[in-house]
């Protein structure tokens, strides 16, 4: 082959110095020969090893792809598009995997095993060669250096011939070992060109194998499918970023709409209350009580799903009842460490919690919701139609009216049907039936127009200091204590109730239970107009003699009411729950001067039993000649028609008991409580 230099064999015995040079020449040649092809040799054992790890990797992809419908997502598991897709591309990546393997093969065997034999044979028998050639020269020259020192003088034959056998062996050792060197360093010269063309063609021509087997798998039945592949995947990447776009915009126009709703409390006047709600959803406080006053505040996620209160802490998957709002109670409640709480009681009265809402505009919207809820308007066919119906109609119900006749209108029953017993009426009779000349009466003649309206109870404790009561502009004038002594401890009929204080207010005429009716519409209406949610909660006490107001946690009576003066008594139609009651008293020192004031109260159960309570003691006083046994033979037979619920039942007490005693075991005494 032209151009390959070669070191001269013939001139090995000589060993001049010029061959030296030479020698060293070539020595260095091979180092550099070496030093590459070690770089070359990593160079495509890494591609080798990547081979193996493609061809193993395929395989692993593609056996993934079959298990793909085995896959249980939770979000578009079962797309059959999808897993048909996915099984096609798996048969083409196995086959692909399969080719991958057969180049890993193709490559161990034409390109690295020459690369691999050039380094771990060839070379290593170059420095093998060298360093025996190291050794012979040196033994040649110390044989040299010892015949050159044989003494002229002393001539001893037997040690000149050893030293002259010795530079004998030593050169011949140093010939023979100089020429086999040469030749192997002139035979590298050719077989460092094949060692770099070898694994290299070796390499091409895997390759080639490979992209053939390639083009025969993928024939136009796969490149229809590729393409229509592609067409979908464009597609999908087109509606991709209309979403993406979409996405983007409605979060920009988000962010401006919510910017001040980032702010806790909003302002109500941008962000108005909606009252006519009937579901909502939002993070409340929860008070759990921990000790006798000590308490913790606990943040969950609460929504309404038809009648219950929902409550769902974060992370759980789904939610759980907090409360049965069916007919329940809601009120807003003032708590030292808290803005902004309020209490649900459920209908029988059993449970009770204290939520805190974020902000006024919550507090009031979910205080709205419970109670539409609670109306069960949710039920209707337009529940937030009907809400906005029931409000408005509150709103509306303090607008005058011509007459009362037409006010009443839609109450009254159709001719020749009798009154719903609604209504209880006194002892005297006098409200038996329906009064011709009171349908002809104008508002004006039941309740005083501007009648100032006592939307709380005043402590006695508090009744008599100055300063406590309010011009009647503000809408707010002082109930009378009643010192009127109730004889308790004789009374036979003890029935206690839980009721919810809604407001009181004077009014012009007692002889008819419209004006009962009458003042809860103000009432309520008023409340509404004016966001008062709070209710004073107490215990009703129907003894033969009294109505008393107790506070349910310290006993301490609130107010009493003689029996003698209730002189109307009535619940309303629709709702069963209100009732209220008119009491008739001396406004002054004059007995002559008498005012009537009427009180709306809210229960638990049907005020109806209430009402019920309150005729039999009536009747009971009527008949306080006759003895204790003719008295309770009287209570059994009034409480018959109400066995069917425990709020109609009551309990017979000898005269003997103290009122201590009754107070003490208000738990035996109220059957009334669920």
């Amino acid at each position: 082959m032209p151009g390959i230099d070669k070191l001269p064999i013939e001139e090995t015995l000589e060993d001049s110095p010029q061959t030296r040079s030479l020698l060293g020449v070539f020595e260095e040649d091979a180092t550099a020969i070496s030093n590459y092809m070690n770089q070359l040799y990593q160079a495509m054992h890494r591609i080798y090893d990547a081979q193996n790890e493609l061809s193993a990797a395929t395989h692993l992809t593609s056996k993934l792809l079959k298990e793909y419908e085995k896959q249980r997502f939770p979000l578009g598991g079962d797309d059959e598009v999808m897993s048909s897709t996915l099984q096609q591309f798996s048969k083409v990546i196995d086959e692909l995997s399969s080719c991958h393997a057969v180049l890993s093969t193709q490559l161990a065997d034409a390109m690295m095993f020459p690369i691999t034999q050039f380094k771990e044979r060839d070379l290593k028998e170059i420095l093998t060669l060298k360093e025996v050639f190291q050794i012979a020269s040196n033994d040649h020259d110390a044989a040299i250096n010892r015949y050159s020192r044989l003494s002229k003088k002393r001539e001893n034959d037997k040690v000149k011939y050893e030293v002259t056998e010795d530079v004998y062996t030593s050169r011949k050792k140093q010939h023979q070992t100089m020429m086999h060197y040469f030749c192997a360093l002139n035979t590298l010269q050719y077989k460092k060109k094949i060692a770099l063309l070898e694994p290299l063609l070796g390499y091409m021509q895997a390759q080639i194998s490979f992209f053939k087997m390639g083009s025969e798998n993928l024939n136009e039945q796969l490149e229809e499918f590729l393409a229509n592949i592609g067409t979908s995947v464009q597609n999908v990447r087109r509606e991709m970023d209309s979403d993406i776009e979409t996405m983007q915009q409605t979060i920009e126009d988000l962010e401006v709409a919510s910017d001040p709703l980032y702010v806790p409390d909003p302002d109500p006047t941008k962000f108005p209350v909606n009252r006519n709600l009937t579901r909502k959803a939002g993070y409340l406080n929860a008070r759990n009580k921990t000790g006798l006053v000590s308490s913790t505040w606990d943040r969950q996620f609460y929504f309404t799903q038809g009648g219950n209160l929902m409550s769902q802490a974060r992370g759980d998957v789904a939610g759980g009842l907090a409360m049965d709002i069916d007919n329940c109670s809601v009120m807003a409640v003032d708590c030292e460490d808290r803005r902004y709480c309020f209490q649900i009681t459920s209908f029988d009265g059993k449970k009770s919690s204290i939520l805190q809402a974020e902000s006024k505009k919550d507090h009031e919207e979910w205080i709205c919701t419970i109670n539409n809820i609670s109306k069960q308007i949710y039920l209707s066919e337009n529940p937030e139609e009907t809400a906005a119906r029931v409000n408005q109609s509150a709103l509306e119900a303090v607008t005058p009216s011509p007459s009362f006749q037409q006010r009443h209108e839609s109450l009254r029953p159709a001719a020749g049907q009798s009154r719903p017993p609604t209504a209880r009426t006194s002892s005297s009779g006098s409200l038996g039936s329906e009064s011709t000349n009171l349908a002809a009466l104008s508002l004006d003649s039941l309740v005083a127009p501007d009648t100032p309206i006592q939307f709380d109870i005043i402590s006695p404790v508090c009744e008599d200091q100055p300063g406590q009561a309010k011009a009647f502009g503000q809408g707010v004038w002082h109930l009378k204590i009643y010192n009127t002594p109730c004889s308790v401890i004789d009374s036979i009929l003890h029935q206690l109730f839980i009721v919810r204080f809604l407001g009181s207010m004077e009014v012009k005429s007692d002889d008819h239970p419209d004006v009962v009716y009458e003042t809860m519409r103000q009432i309520l209406a008023a409340r509404a107009i004016h966001n008062i949610f709070r209710m004073t909660e107490s215990h009703l006490l129907v003894t033969c003699d009294c109505l008393k107001l107790i506070d349910p946690q310290t006993q301490v009576t609130r107010l009493t009411f003689p029996l003698p003066c209730v002189v109307l008594y009535a619940t309303h139609q629709e709702n069963k729950r209100l009732f209220g009651f008119v009491l008739r008293t001396s406004s002054g020192r004059s007995e002559s001067n008498l005012s009537s004031v009427c009180y709306i109260f809210e229960s638990n159960n049907e005020g109806e039993k209430i009402c019920d309570s309150v005729g039999l003691a009536k009747q009971i006083a009527l008949h306080a000649e006759l003895d204790l046994e003719e008295q309770s033979r009287l209570i059994a037979a009034s409480s018959r028609p109400n066995q069917a619920s425990s709020e109609g039942q009551f309990v017979v007490l000898s005269s003997s008991q103290s009122e201590e005693s009754d107070l003490g075991e208000g738990g035996k005494k109220r059957e009334s409580e669920a």
